[in-house]
């Protein structure tokens, strides 16, 4: 892939060059865009994208890791993009979905447990991607029980 091209999809249009907590800044921007887009759309559409967004951000995240041999840079957060609209996927468009969803993916995100941190282990763009998205499904998870109780 392209480095040019890879440094936009990888940051996000340079969302991941932000001050202080680059990976928070892309989930909020990953959230605002979902309540903004997928209001109508139908279920299967935002982990559909979410998917090509992945494989995308696997190239593109492996791309900056073999140029600057940087192992996680924290500019890259394609990653968070990805596991924040994984964790909204068919759930209803709605504010309170947003920031449960928000907050727990951040929370598995930044804390790592058990299986986050095993997936961050995987070589290159694998690990860099592999990390949000278990981090993805146990918001996902979180959000299930939410809706559960609600």
């Amino acid at each position: 892939m392209n480095r040019l091209a890879a440094e936009w999809i990888s940051t996000v249009f340079n969302i991941g060059k932000l001050p202080l907590a680059p990976g928070t800044w892309a989930s909020i921007a990953a959230t605002i865009c979902w309540y903004m887009l997928f209001k109508d759309a139908n279920p299967i559409t935002l982990p559909a994208i979410a998917l090509m967004l992945f494989l995308i951000g696997v190239f593109a995240s492996d791309t900056i890791v073999q140029d600057t041999r940087e192992h996680d840079p924290s500019r890259i957060v394609i990653d968070e993009w990805v596991g924040q609209w994984l964790t909204f996927s068919m759930f209803p468009v709605s504010i309170t979905t947003g920031i449960v969803g928000l907050v727990a993916f951040r929370i598995f995100d930044i804390l790592k447990p058990g299986p986050v941190k095993w997936a961050e282990r995987l070589p290159g763009g694998w690990g860099i991607m592999a990390d949000d998205i278990v981090a993805g499904i146990m918001a996902f998870i979180v959000l299930k029980i939410f809706y559960g109780f609600v």
